[in-house]
């Protein structure tokens, strides 16, 4: 049994919150009987500004008031962090291939140069919504008396604290730089804060220009306590510039502003040019320190000339890419707001529970996926810790086991998952990891973790030139009463902790004999790193597989529905960018197919167009966790088929990227897999409806509906599957009392 599609929003329904619009304007459709050239740039969104349009949903949850105060503040933190990426990897990139003269057009028929003019319209506008916000928002913490202050509204008592602290903690960490023919324009690095301080002499009418670099990291907080019992803040920077005259001692000084660069991610390397990986990253990371600003930052009311001179000497153009800021410069930093203790203003708290079929008293967790197993994991509502953790902590140990090979995309800083793989190692285990050291942002802790596994004796090799492992596979040889046996871990998430506290991600826990042989095939694919054209049975890995595979899954759901069969297919990925699945979509949709698409962020097909795309619906997910995991679900004519993996939609994922998307054949995690499509597709508090040109509506719940959103449901059922299964095993192990004779 399959429930297939939620109902749409009816029109009697609470009136829907649109999101701003602007994206694309609507075309005029053609009819269901014209012809449609599925070659057009017409019937393509445009990727960046699709994902700006990601970025809109992440602000309408920052300005939702049904969220707690602090988690606003966290999200309105996102839209920082991720703006400070965006120009450094999409702004970045597009900047390279004007400079380059590229002349391929978008998909949707933008050349580079107008791309960028677009973004930048978006961005203002969301600054623009996101600074109104931030006033907004801190006016309800004054509330709740948390307070940001500017340093001249502070109490005598409490500017004096402030000079205290500035000379025993801050005085000695600024290094001011001159800017005159002595000293040259200073080397601003990446996303650093800079105050741009204007002095001259009591007598003389000369200015001079400084730099000073706000240190930050290293434990050093943006955000000062001004007193150890309350909740009163103010900005590091702001402390600094109150306390010019011991920097400058004896000059006058005329103004002090803020400024911020932003330089590019994208280095020139090319991989297959490389003698030796590592040490071409290692290059990277240095010409990346050192690459081309792409964004400069200001504050509002900086002098004009001092905003062309900054311009100028950053080889910006001052119209197009200096960002006036009349607020908090550098939102991100609100994070550490988030930290503050305050329960109310938080999401309810929420503790990961045990898996219900493996509890920490459970015995051998290979028993368990051997006589149990398989087991579909849900993170964050299950435990990393207790699951895919407690499987590599075990086959570390396990005498048994021979053999342990992984794949390494990103994790985290105190990793138990790299003290695993040590203890392996030292216990005498075959030890084997692929460490992905182009996973972007990550390279320089990849190479420490590299490194430090190396010279404990394990196996690293960095998978295969050309393209990024962005798999997420644990695999296990152990040798079993009756032979050889092969576990394995196959996710939709990195192995990090932290993030899978903080994301949606699934895993499997198998011990299926097709599949361990299929990893065997695909593990000396990338330990060797050629012979790509290996038989699998059930694994769908990138490239040169998945995507045939699934193109061909698309065309026999058209087949089914030319049958009478009913095709439908469901999908819930990050992102849905490649021309050829799009292309593949529209032409199932054409032929009556039904095509449910959960897409988080970029989403560049175009839903409900008559004729073309109506049978196609494309939701997106946004709240308190990120969306993070991967479902394919097709009809196949009843016989379904349900997979999860590595992969998202998109041209890289599928021809750049090696993968790995499973099966998942079992009816009781099938059943599972239903019930998150289900949720998602039915939620009305999370859930946002693509239009057709790109934009989208916010869902609203039925006063007399479910006012939970799909994530809070799965929270709660979550919690309840594992305390039903805990008074199943009480009962079991209930000893029967004697009958009295």
């Amino acid at each position: 049994m399959h429930e297939t599609r939620a109902a749409h929003p009816k029109k009697n329904e609470s009136p829907a919150i649109p999101e701003d619009r602007g994206i694309l304007s609507p075309d005029q459709a053609q009819t269901a009987t014209g012809h449609f050239d599925l070659d057009s740039p017409e019937w393509s969104l445009n990727r960046e500004l699709s994902w700006l349009a990601f970025n809109r949903r992440v602000l309408a949850e920052a300005r939702d008031e049904r969220n707690p105060l602090l988690e606003r503040i966290n999200f309105l933190a996102i839209i920082g962090s991720n703006l400070d990426e965006f120009f450094m990897k999409r702004i970045g990139g597009l900047k390279q291939q004007v400079g380059a003269r590229v002349k391929l057009l978008s998909t949707d028929g933008r050349t580079p140069q107008q791309q960028i003019d677009e973004c930048y319209e978006v961005i203002r506008e969301l600054l623009d919504q996101q600074q109104r916000l931030e006033t907004e928002v801190l006016g309800l913490l004054a509330r709740e008396n948390i307070h940001i202050r500017r340093y001249a509204d502070l109490n005598r008592r409490q500017q004096e604290d402030m000079d205290r602290y500035f000379h025993d903690n801050i005085y000695p960490l600024l290094t001011p730089q001159g800017m005159d023919p002595a000293h040259p324009f200073p080397f601003i690095s990446n996303l650093s804060l800079n105050l741009l301080v204007a002095t001259r002499h009591k007598e003389g009418e000369h200015s001079y220009l400084s730099r000073i670099k706000i240190p930050a990291g290293a434990g050093i907080p943006r955000l000062v306590r001004v007193e150890a019992r309350r909740h009163v803040y103010v900005f590091f920077e702001d402390i600094v510039a109150n306390n010019l005259d011991a920097v400058f001692p004896g000059m006058v000084v005329e103004s002090c502003t803020r400024f911020r660069v932003t330089r590019n991610a994208i280095t020139n390397r090319l991989m297959d040019q490389a003698v030796d990986l590592l040490v071409m990253i290692e290059s990277a990371l240095r010409e990346r320190k050192f690459a081309e600003i792409v964004r400069l930052e200001v504050d509002a009311d900086m002098i004009p000339h001092h905003r062309i001179m900054l311009a100028s000497q950053l080889r910006l153009d001052s119209r197009k890419d200096v960002f006036a800021v009349d607020g908090i410069m550098a939102k991100c930093d609100l994070r550490e707001l988030v930290a503050i203790e305050r329960p109310g203003l938080h999401y309810p708290a929420h503790m990961p529970v045990d898996h219900p079929k493996i509890s920490q008293d459970a015995p051998n967790i290979f028993h368990l996926i051997r006589e149990e197993g398989p087991f579909l994991l849900q993170h964050p509502y299950q435990s990393f810790t207790a699951t895919v953790e407690r499987f590599l902590k075990e086959a570390s140990v396990d005498p048994k086991v021979m053999v342990i090979k992984m794949t390494l995309y990103r994790t985290s800083a105190n990793s138990q998952i790299i003290e695993y793989l040590l203890d392996a190692a030292r216990n005498g285990k075959q030890v084997a990891v692929v460490v992905e050291l182009m996973a972007r942002f990550d390279e320089s802790a990849n190479i420490h973790w590299a490194t430090h596994l190396e010279q404990a004796g394990i196996h690293v090799t960095y998978g295969v030139v050309g393209l990024k492992t962005h798999s997420k596979v644990i695999f296990v040889v152990r040798r079993d009463h009756d032979g050889l046996m092969r576990y394995a871990h196959i996710g939709t998430g990195n192995y990090n902790a932290v993030t899978a506290r903080l994301y949606s991600d699934l895993g499997l826990l198998t011990s299926d004999a097709d599949i361990g042989k299929d990893l065997t095939e695909f593990f000396n694919f990338l330990t060797l790193g050629y012979a790509p054209q290996r038989r699998y049975k059930k694994l769908l890995p990138s490239p040169n597989y998945l995507k045939k595979v699934f193109l061909g899954k698309i065309a026999r759901e058209l087949e089914h529905q030319s049958k009478g069969r009913g095709g439908l297919i469901q999908c819930k990925v990050n992102a849905l960018t490649d021309t050829d699945v799009i292309r593949a979509l529209y032409q199932a949709s054409q032929a009556g197919v039904h095509i449910d698409l959960i897409v988080r962020d970029s989403c560049l097909l175009r839903p409900g167009i008559k004729g073309l795309s109506e049978n196609i619906r494309v939701i997106a997910i946004a709240g308190r966790f990120l969306e993070h995991s991967r479902i394919y679900y097709f009809k196949n004519g009843g016989a379904e088929e349900y997979f999860i993996g590595s992969a998202d939609l998109m041209q890289r994922n599928l021809d750049r990227r090696v993968e790995v998307v499973a099966p998942v054949e079992t009816p009781a995690l099938r059943a599972e897999l239903r019930g998150i499509l289900n949720l998602q597709l039915a939620d009305r508090r999370g859930a946002w409806d693509m239009q057709g040109d790109g934009s989208y509506v916010q869902r609203r719940p039925q006063p007399d509906g479910e006012q939970r959103s799909a994530q809070e449901i799965l929270i709660e059922l979550n919690r309840k599957k594992l305390a039903d299964e805990q008074k199943v095993m009480k009962r079991q192990r209930r000893i029967p009392k004697r009958k009295k004779s």
